[in-house]
């Protein structure tokens, strides 16, 4: 009898620091405002899938949108409905081509026709990251999480209505830029994250 009495003592002791040893939940923290702006304009390589939506005016369009940054070359598509209206875009050092086009200012013409707008491409890079382009002056309003509520550069006003947990991090997945009477509206329903 001792010993069933003993190993039943045995088998409480070992269930009960199982119980002890579960692993402790910590809330999730992301990084301060200082050290994610400086982490997301150094970037060299991310992508995002979404949508994107244009009013001009009285004019407007909506399209599926992909981007792909590496390095300094950034590839974006944007594609209507049913693949109607596909565009590539690609943004180099060398300049911007459109569908395969050498860089030129005629390209450029073409591209601000097509839109209806002058697409801010070096600025646009960092605006989907949530932070402003470098070496531009800024105003910045942050919101709860610290992170960007709105942001006044070139001449544009881009809100960040909302975020999404990526990696450890947040991103934006609203994004809505203004300028004049032109409003573009990107929802990201995907992010690969930055490094």
């Amino acid at each position: 009898m001792p010993r069933l009495t003993w190993l039943l003592c045995l088998v409480v002791v070992v269930l009960a620091a199982c119980v002890g040893t579960r692993p402790v939940v910590r809330p999730y923290a992301p990084a301060p405002w200082t050290t994610r702006l400086r982490d997301l304009q150094q970037a060299t390589s991310w992508q995002l899938d979404g949508r994107a939506a244009a009013a001009v005016g009285t004019q407007g369009w909506q399209a599926s949108l992909n981007w792909r940054q590496r390095g300094e070359t950034a590839e974006l598509h944007l594609a209507g409905p049913l693949g109607v209206g596909a565009t590539v875009l690609k943004k180099t050092p060398a300049g911007v081509s459109l569908n395969g086009a050498a860089p030129s200012d005629a390209v450029i013409a073409q591209l601000q026709d097509r839109l209806g707008f002058d697409l801010p491409l070096t600025d646009l890079r960092y605006w989907l990251l949530g932070v402003p382009s470098p070496g531009t002056p800024f105003q910045l309003t942050s919101n709860a999480q610290d992170r960007a509520q709105q942001l006044q550069q070139s001449g544009w006003t881009i809100d960040f209505n909302s975020y999404m947990a990526v990696s450890g991090d947040l991103l934006p997945s609203r994004v809505v830029l203004s300028r004049g009477g032109v409003r573009v509206r990107i929802a990201v329903d995907h992010w690969v994250a930055p490094t």
